[in-house]
């Protein structure tokens, strides 16, 4: 492993909150790869902000859902080419309606990419970690996980599922020195939320005991914190950045 690449892999880094993890996580040191399903000139231009942030930085398009595809990208870019330090499971995708309306391949393809996509990096880099002794796994869940949504049954069930999945991985790898955490965020200023009314805005701000919405950077500094040292004693957490919405 030595002269080998220390990474960190974020799953969904092209934009919003992956691409602002993938850039905090490359200011903290690490070389990236990161995977995107769609729009690869937002991929490329994430590569080329952190290259000129001085790390190195390389995209894949890898459907997450696909168990075959990430177990081949795990094998043909990852295993014994670099060093895996982190892994972010971040993507994910929504399709949301109310339960009498609800049709299975819209509450199916939110279970397989944001929960079972999840589990395929996850399985991946465990490992990889376990063997070598060392890692940090973060998954990035959501307020709704904990509390939930109308409209939302199947995100906040995969949610709710990355949690559960994150306390029993962190009892499964913590003998091998690896810590798996999640980060749960509230309402974050992200390009959807960007495309809602002033005033639409305001009665989500006014929820919150903090007074406004969160910024993708509130997120990646928890993230990057448990990719740190100084979270070395720290495994099978939720971390909610959410302004304290659900305390």
């Amino acid at each position: 492993m030595e002269g080998l690449p220390i990474i960190a892999l974020v799953t969904g880094g092209s934009r919003g909150i992956g691409r602002t993890i993938a850039l905090t996580l490359a200011k903290d040191g690490f070389d990236i790869f990161f995977t995107y399903r769609s729009r690869p000139e937002a991929a490329e231009e994430t590569v080329k902000e952190i290259r000129a942030a001085g790390r190195e930085a390389k995209a894949f398009c890898v459907d997450s859902s696909d168990a075959e595809q990430v177990a081949a990208f795990f094998a043909d870019q990852i295993r014994g080419k670099a060093v895996l330090a982190v892994l972010v499971n971040n993507a994910g995708i929504t399709r949301d309606g109310l339960i009498l309306r609800m049709k299975d391949e819209d509450f199916n393809a939110v279970l397989d990419t944001n929960l079972r996509g999840a589990f395929y990096f996850l399985r991946e880099a465990s490992k990889i970690m376990a063997k070598q002794r060392r890692g940090s796994i973060i998954n990035i869940s959501s307020v709704v996980g904990l509390m939930g949504n109308a409209g939302q049954v199947n995100y906040a069930a995969a949610k709710a599922g990355l949690i559960g999945m994150t306390k029993s991985a962190a009892k499964e790898l913590g003998s091998r020195s690896v810590t798996v955490n999640a980060v749960a965020p509230g309402f974050i200023e992200t390009d959807m939320t960007a495309a809602l009314a002033d005033d639409v805005k305001a009665r989500y701000a006014a929820a919150i005991p903090l007074g406004r919405l969160g910024s993708a950077q509130d997120v990646a500094d928890a993230v990057s914190f448990l990719a740190s040292p100084k979270a070395s004693y720290i495994t099978g957490q939720v971390i909610s950045v959410n302004g304290g919405l659900y305390c």
